[in-house]
Order: structure tokens, then sequence, then C-alpha cells
């Protein structure tokens, strides 16, 4: 699967009151600035427009409009092509002149409309983000976007050159890894969401954790990779019963979020903190290695579900 990260540094032009996560509020205003860039037919719905299936805006954010599952499919819709990584800090006042950065990442053919996604960050800024002070939003100049350690645009000359192609995300081989029982830590470096038996709990048991990277690798690889991988799945799941829980430190975090498309506030929340499983793991570490780049759960283009892997 083609898989491009981009580093996004901004300047805040005016002093700033943002949420403890930030997820939300970025994703939100990037869809609202998106539509603006693209948009060709302003007055339809996407459902009805003529130009979905080539639009950037409703590849992003009516995926399941703009990239319909063929029948038997074992997704139930399709994932965004994206996720917006914000800033790893609870800050919630910002002073005019702070500098701030994020990530984005884009999966497949997303990566070829990096351009738009850029200029759609851009207008953002011009917007606003976070709370109203003295009647106006928050804004921030795009100051400079980089990808590999590389400077792809800069706000001086408004150009983008990329010289390298975006990876190529693929599952490594499970005999790099240690195949006795070893200890493996899990840290949840923002808030993850998953149901399990209909539930939203602070409980991660191993194989929970592994159903949720299987679907996640199998949902990206069928819309954006090269279609459905060769896995064992429940046979993964059964051994991932056989891995022990150790020490758990999870538990629960909520945050309220305003949605501008369904105009009202949104109680969220996920499981935060970390978790140590202790068993054979070396088949599991290619499909963790894999999701530790593309976060796993619900609301993933929020930037939720980012984790980190350390074997002990």
């Amino acid at each position: 699967m083609i898989f491009g990260k981009y580093h996004f540094y901004c300047r805040l032009l005016h002093d700033a009151m943002l949420p403890p996560y930030k997820g939300s509020t970025f994703r939100g205003v990037f869809g609202r600035a998106l539509k603006k860039v693209v948009c060709a037919l302003k007055q339809k719905e996407c459902k009805d427009c003529l130009l979905k299936e080539k639009c950037v805006y409703a590849l992003a954010f009516e995926t399941s409009i703009a990239l319909p599952l063929a029948d038997g499919a074992r997704i139930s819709s399709p994932p965004h092509p994206y996720v917006i990584e914000p800033p790893l800090n609870f800050e919630t006042n910002f002073k005019k002149e702070s500098v701030f950065d994020f990530h984005l990442l884009l999966f497949g053919n997303a990566n070829n409309s990096l351009p738009y996604f850029i200029y759609a960050f851009d207008q953002m800024g011009k917007i606003g983000i976070g709370k109203k002070i003295a009647g106006r939003r928050a804004r921030f100049e795009l100051e400079q976007v980089k990808t590999g350690g590389h400077i792809i645009y800069n706000n001086n000359d408004r150009k983008i050159t990329i010289d390298d192609p975006p990876e190529i995300l693929t599952l490594s081989d499970p005999e790099n890894y240690p195949d006795e029982s070893v200890r493996l830590q899990i840290i949840l470096e923002t808030p993850l969401r998953l149901k399990f038996e209909n539930h939203l709990k602070a409980d991660l048991p191993f194989h929970v954790f592994i159903r949720a990277i299987l679907r996640r690798i199998s949902s990206l690889c069928i819309c954006y990779g090269q279609g459905e991988p060769d896995l064992d799945y429940r046979g993964l799941v059964k051994k991932a019963k056989d891995v022990k829980t150790g020490k758990s430190e999870l538990e629960w975090f909520d945050w309220r979020r305003y949605s501008f498309r369904q105009d009202q506030s949104m109680l969220m929340g996920g499981m935060t903190g970390s978790a140590l499983y202790e068993g054979k793991i070396a088949e599991f570490m290619p499909l963790i290695d894999f999701c530790q780049k593309v976060h796993i759960g619900k609301q993933t283009s929020f930037g939720l579900g980012k984790f980190n892997a350390r074997l002990e």
C-alpha cells in the first residue's frame, strides 16, 4: 500500500484557545476548507453529485459514496484515506506567534492529491481554529511541509516539490522477530476507541487488540492497497487468546467535540494508558508494526488509535 507521511509546520497569527485533544478540531475545519477548495457543484449533496467518484473531498469525507465496495467485501464500509495526527500535548491556551505542527498520513492514490490537501490546510489557517476570542477564531499560517526530512512546500515560494515517491507499506517477515515467549508493552499515544461485543470499555485483551489490527489492515489493503491480504484471520485470533495480559494501566478518557455537519456537541472517548502482554508474539509483530503507522480503532481520521509497541 502506498503510504505518505507529511509533516506540517504552522504559526499562529492570533491568540488561540484549543481543546486538550485537538484532532477533532483540526479535522472539522479541514473538512470545511477542503470542500471550499475542491467542490465544483456547491449546491449538491455528495450523494447526488455526478463528480463524487472523482472528487477529493468526497473521497476524504464521504468515502463510502466515493469508493463503493464490491459485493462480498469483508468490510462493512471503506476507511477514510487519511489520518490527521495532531500535536500530542494537552495545552489549551496559545499566544500569537506560537508554532505548532502535526502530521498528515495519506493512503493509496490519495497521495496523488497531496497539493489539494496542502492548499486546504493553507485555507484552513484563514478560516481559523479553536474557540472565538474577541469575536474571531485564531488564524494561522502554514509555513512549511516536509516528508522524509525534505522540505516539499514553503510559504515563501508556495511551490510543491516532491523528489522521492511515497513509502510502500507492507507486512514484514515474522522470522525477523524472536520466536520465544517475550513481553510486549503497548502504549496508547492517543485515545483508542474499540468496540468488542458491541461495548466500548477500557479493557484490551490481546485478542481484542489483534482483532482491531486485522480489521484495519484488511480494510486499508482492500481499499487502498493490492487487495485482501493472505492472512489466517481465525487462526491468528485463536493464537492471540493464548497471549496473557500482564500489568494493565488503561483508563477511559472522555472529551466533547462539536460536529459542524451534525450541528451538535458530541461526547467522545477512548482508552488511554498502557498494557503489557506476555507470550509468543513473533507472528503478530508484522501486523503490529504495520498498524503503528496507520492507527487502529474508530475515528482514526481524527488521529485516534495511535500506539507504540515495545518488545521487552
